[in-house]
This record gives structure tokens, C-alpha cells and sequence, in this order.
């Protein structure tokens, strides 16, 4: 099982993704690390933000390496103690976003570092929103731009609590020292960005091509679905190619062949998804196999590749059905 960060649930919504009967995944598992995800609880008052103290970074200093940071010397704040590093130029965050970033935490007291996500080689996708990630993260990347590196000290009440981090070894006092790489942001109106490809099968369903983060519309044709896969551009972006096993941020939309029915959109949940191919149904993990990041596209998906006749309960989905998703891919992690 690949180690990772981060407590991967499956987000509501996604259960019409999920792959069934295959225990492949590390979903809903726990790496022998800790991370920024919030803590059960996350009431605290909103912090004082102050400049320091916070320790030397004394190796690693360039964005996008992993850094060597000194241990904490005297008595750490008991404010929020927040430093750009390096300032970026690029998107500005906000709360709430989705922020991808590669980070190192650890101990003010005794420099153990706790996690870090530069030797997974995989950043971390998370959402700036209360009870998804730990306060001081919260406050201390609002308003930072894309291509910064931020340095923050995080006291027990924006971090961990009194409870701490068992897990990690992180106690309820501990003050906690992050560097953040902050790669790239998004939010609920993010979308693909490209050239747009002409949609001329008459048979296939054609998909909208606005990129103002509205839902992109679906018109399914009134002929038989197709048997076979299809997966094809509507929007090219000019990113990396996704992996079988690429984790991917998407926005997506999903309606029935019969009826062009919408049974799932993050759209309409006003919050993005991210998800590893292996955790999904295999006509999505095939369907964006090596297509490019910044892409829109057509997936249509027939039963064998979809949810046969098992669909998942509660679902809008009936057996044998062939599925139509738009899918914006917006990262690769």
C-alpha cells in the first residue's frame, strides 16, 4: 500500500465513483504519518498573526525542495507566527480553495519531523475550508499567491488541540513548524483551460465548452449508447499526461444515456474532488489514462466498465446503465 498523508475518504458524491469489490485502494486508511487534516474538532477564535519567532531553514531553501529546518529555539508565540519565505506571483489563494502544496511539519521543541510530502514525491490536495485541514493552515495561506513558500508555527489551538497527535508522536502542547510549497489553487469555479476540439459524431453526446466554472451542459443523443468505451476531448489542455495510477483534482459532471439525467456533479456541490485511478470504476481509470491536465473530457461508459448491475444504492443509477461524464482534469498529484 502506497503511504500517504493525508485520510482519503471517499467525499460524498464520489460513491457513485468507487470502484466496487476492489480492496486495492488505501482509501479510508491511515499512513503512519500525520497531516494537516483537521483534528475532530476546530472552534478556536481567530488568531493574532505575527512574524516569528520561527527557526532557520538551513538546507533546502529553493521552492519545491525539501527543506532542512533548524530546531526551535526559547519559548515558541502563542500567536500564529506566519513568513513568506519566497513570494510568488501567481494565483492568489482564498479561503476555502483547494490548494495543492508540498509541505514538512515538525516539532518546534525537538526538530522530529512528523510528515512531509517531498519524499512521497506526491503533494498534497486539500481544501482551506473549517474542519478539513488544521486552523493554522487555514489562516496562515489565505491570501498567499501560487509559487510561494510559507513558513508558519502553529500553537496547539490552531494545530492538533489538546489531544495532539497521538500517531505522530505530536503531544497536546506542541507547537508545530510547517514549510508549504504552495503549487497551485482552486476553487469551485475552476475549470479546463485549452483548445477546444470539434465534437462532430452526431452519435455521441455533446458537451458545453464554457470554462466560467459553470456546470457544462450534456445533450445525449436520442440513439443507442455505444458498446465500447469512448473518451475524447472536449477542451485539450497542455499539462502532463494522467497515469493509470495518477491521483487527479477534477470537476465533473454526470448524467444518464437514457434521459441525460444528472445523478452527480461537483458542481453542484460547490466543491472539487480528487481521487487515485485505482479508486475508481474502471471506465473512469481507462477514460483518463493519458489524457493531459487543463483537459475537458467526454468519458461515456458502458455497463462492463461502469456498475454492471450492481449500481450503488440510493443512486439515480439503475443496472445496465451507460454513464456520461464531462470531466474537467484541473491537477495531477
Amino acid at each position: 500500500m502506497r503511504r500517504r498523508s493525508l485520510l482519503i475518504a471517499v467525499p460524498a458524491g464520489l460513491a457513485t465513483l468507487a470502484a466496487c469489490g476492489d480492496d486495492k485502494s488505501d482509501s479510508g486508511s491511515v499512513g503512519d504519518s500525520a497531516s494537516p487534516s483537521a483534528p475532530e474538532t476546530s472552534a478556536a477564535p481567530p488568531p493574532k498573526i505575527v512574524d516569528g519567532p520561527l527557526p532557520a531553514i538551513t538546507a533546502g531553501t529553493k521552492f519545491g525542495e525539501k527543506p532542512t529546518v533548524a530546531k526551535g529555539t526559547g519559548e515558541p508565540s502563542k500567536d500564529l507566527a506566519v513568513k513568506t519565505v519566497i513570494a510568488g506571483g501567481g494565483k492568489t489563494v482564498a479561503e476555502n480553495d483547494f490548494v495543492v502544496a508540498n509541505y514538512l511539519g515538525q516539532v518546534w521543541s525537538t526538530a522530529k519531523v512528523f510528515d512531509n510530502s517531498y519524499d512521497r514525491k506526491t503533494p498534497l490536495a486539500i481544501q482551506l475550508a473549517q474542519g478539513t485541514i488544521i486552523d493554522g493552515w487555514r489562516y496562515a495561506l489565505t491570501g498567499k499567491k501560487t509559487g510561494s513558500r510559507v513558513q508558519m508555527a502553529v500553537p496547539p489551538k490552531w494545530g492538533y488541540g489538546e489531544q495532539g497527535n497521538e500517531q505522530a508522536g505530536i503531544k497536546g502542547t506542541d507547537t508545530l513548524v510547517f514549510v508549504v510549497d504552495v503549487q497551485d489553487t482552486f476553487n469551485a469555479k475552476s475549470s479546463a483551460k485549452g483548445s477546444e476540439v470539434a465534437q462532430d459524431n452526431k452519435d455521441l453526446p455533446k458537451v458545453g465548452t464554457n470554462t466560467d466554472g459553470k456546470a457544462p451542459s450534456i445533450e445525449v443523443p436520442e440513439t443507442d449508447a455505444p458498446k465500447k468505451l469512448v473518451s475524447s476531448y472536449v477542451i485539450e489542455g497542455d499539462g502532463e499526461e494522467v497515469g493509470a495510477d495518477s491521483s487527479v483534482l477534477v470537476q465533473y459532471k454526470g448524467v444518464l444515456w437514457d434521459g441525460g439525467k444528472e445523478f452527480d456533479s461537483t458542481y453542484g456541490r460547490g466543491q472539487l474532488t480528487s481521487f487515485s485511478l485505482q479508486q475508481v470504476v474502471k471506465g473512469w481509470a481507462q477514460g483518463l489514462t493519458g489524457k493531459k491536465v487543463g483537459s475537458r473530457v467526454l468519458i461515456v461508459i458502458p455497463p462492463e466498465l461502469g456498475y454492471g448491475d450492481n449500481p450503488p444504492q440510493g443512486s439515480e443509477i439503475k443496472k445496465d446503465s451507460t454513464l456520461v461524464f464531462s470531466v474537467d482534469i484541473l491537477a495531477k498529484l
